[in-house]
C-alpha cells in the first residue's frame, strides 16, 4: 500500500493557506521588475539606473535601518570602490562584473528582529568546508566596520 503525503505548506497562523508572506511576495515582485528592467538597458544605463534604485531603496527605509544602510554604503565603497550599486529583491546590493556579491537586508523589510548583511555564492569567502555568509547587524561599531570592510575586500577578490 502506498503511503502518500501532502506537501507541507508554510502559511500564516490564521490558516489562510498562503505559502508566501506579503513581504516575501513583494520581494519576489521586486526581483522580477529588476531583471526585466535590466534586460532593456545597456551597461552604462544599467549602472546609472542601478545607483538610482539603490538610493531609492535606502530612502524608503525607516530608522534605524536607513542610517545603517547609509553607513554600510560608505564602508563597502571605501573597501572596494569599483563595486556597482544595484538592488537585489528590492534591497540595496553591491555587484562586481554584473554579479551581486553582497547586500543589506533591513529588518523592517521582512519585519524581523535585526537587519542582516549577506553575501552571495559569488563572494569569495570560502574558508574550509564551512563559512558564514550572513551576519546579523543591530548596530555598527568601529570594529564591525573594519570586519565588514575586510569581508567585502575578500568577497570581491
Amino acid at each position: 500500500m502506498n503511503d502518500t503525503k501532502t506537501p507541507a505548506r508554510r502559511g500564516s497562523s490564521a490558516g489562510s493557506g498562503q505559502i508566501w508572506t506579503n513581504e516575501e511576495r513583494a520581494a519576489m515582485q521586486s526581483s522580477a521588475h529588476e531583471r526585466k528592467a535590466a534586460s532593456r538597458r545597456n551597461s552604462a544605463e544599467e549602472r546609472g539606473e542601478g545607483e538610482r534604485e539603490f538610493q531609492a531603496s535606502i530612502a524608503k527605509m525607516p530608522e534605524p535601518d536607513h542610517s545603517m544602510a547609509e553607513r554600510l554604503l560608505g564602508i563597502v565603497i571605501a573597501a572596494v570602490p569599483d563595486l556597482a550599486l544595484k538592488t537585489y529583491y528590492g534591497m540595496p546590493a553591491f555587484a562586481k562584473d554584473g554579479n551581486v556579491i553582497c547586500w543589506f537586508k533591513n529588518a523592517s523589510k521582512f519585519k524581523t528582529r535585526y537587519a542582516t548583511f549577506e553575501f552571495s555564492d559569488k563572494a569569495h569567502l570560502d574558508e574550509g568546508a564551512m563559512w558564514p555568509t550572513s551576519f546579523a547587524v543591530t548596530e555598527l561599531t568601529a570594529a564591525d566596520e573594519v570586519k565588514i570592510g575586510t569581508l567585502v575586500k575578500k568577497a570581491a577578490s
